[in-house]
């Protein structure tokens, strides 16, 4: 009879172009005697095979090249980035979609063969918390400021809510497309909404948008909550030529990150949001205006850190061990 494995690894989820972040945590957790195995999810099925054999409890294991990962044996999974599975190019197209279809259920499926261990975060509730107007709501409920917000597949309706507010308006996505400390080509920014925008806004009922009220800002807060700590960073784009509503515009080199911190009544509040929302680990975005007051934009589950910990010094990877090993 087949002696089970010690629970003495924890599995990062990521994507093959992850880098620093990934790799931070894995030695934070090697100095605390934990094994890791990382598992880049866009890189199955072509190079990454699973198998689950289900008798009883059944055994569930990740073989990429010679490394093998029995879920046995898995203490904590850290979701740091779960990437689409990516098939081969020369696959006959009329498969394709099938394929990707079974393959993304057969990662969805095996991701329950690791129920026992702790998850950061845990799948269910990320997907919940990625919900934005529902994060807006429950931000309210424990008592922070958010910005006025219209989401709408109605070109009127935004031109209304462009006019009742004077025209300081900005419009989003409801979804981020980053996928590293670095932004993609095809990233989508906040955008400063002009009259002439929605003169003709047809589109809209294609896709929806967000549209926000533009908050005036002194600085925007970058702030990495793990497990009950908040490690904050602040970032003056006031003056830069493109970062002026939306910090990421920002060429390199002309805004900095430096230390902050944040007021005892608002870190209570984020610590009830976070834990309505059930999250170990969040990025929350905040801007303080010129008046000294905070407004809560948003929390992305697996929203950036790396730039924080690199130009801060501000020990993130560390936390995100010691909430794995929990």
């Amino acid at each position: 009879m087949a002696t089970k494995p010690e629970r003495d690894t924890v599995l990062l989820l990521t994507h093959s172009g992850d880098y620093y972040t990934v790799d931070r945590v894995a030695e934070a957790l090697a100095r605390r005697g934990a094994k890791t195995f990382r598992f880049d999810t866009d890189r199955f099925p072509r190079e990454v095979r699973l198998a689950a054999r289900l008798s009883g409890a059944g055994n569930y294991t990740i073989e990429d090249g010679a490394a093998t990962c029995d879920a046995r044996a898995v203490r904590a999974v850290w979701a740091r980035k779960i990437w689409p599975p990516v098939l081969d190019e020369h696959l006959d197209p009329k498969f394709r979609q099938m394929c990707l279809r079974e393959s993304v259920a057969a990662l969805h499926g095996f991701f329950d063969g690791l129920h026992a261990a702790r998850w950061v975060n845990d799948r269910a509730r990320e997907d919940e918390a990625g919900n934005k107007l529902r994060q807006l709501r429950l931000a309210a409920e424990a008592g922070l400021a958010i910005p006025r917000t219209l989401l709408t597949n109605d070109a009127e309706q935004a031109r209304e809510f462009f006019r009742e507010n004077d025209g300081a308006l900005v419009a989003k996505l409801l979804t981020a497309v980053s996928v590293s400390m670095g932004a993609d080509s095809d990233f989508v920014y906040t955008n400063k909404v002009g009259a002439g925008d929605l003169e003709d806004a047809a589109g809209l009922r294609h896709s929806p948008m967000v549209f926000q009220e533009h908050i005036p800002k002194s600085l925007e807060l970058r702030v990495a909550y793990v497990a009950g700590k908040f490690f904050v960073g602040a970032l003056d784009a006031s003056r830069t030529v493109g970062g002026q509503i939306d910090w990421r515009r920002a060429a390199p080199g002309e805004c900095r990150w430096q230390r902050d911190e944040i007021p005892a009544e608002l870190a209570a509040q984020l610590t009830t949001l976070m834990r309505r929302l059930q999250l170990v680990y969040g990025a929350i975005d905040i801007i303080r205006t010129p008046a000294g007051r905070h407004v809560f934009l948003e929390v992305n589950p697996g929203g950036e850190w790396g730039m924080l910990e690199r130009d801060l010094d501000f020990p993130i990877s560390e936390a995100i061990a010691d909430a794995l090993l929990v």
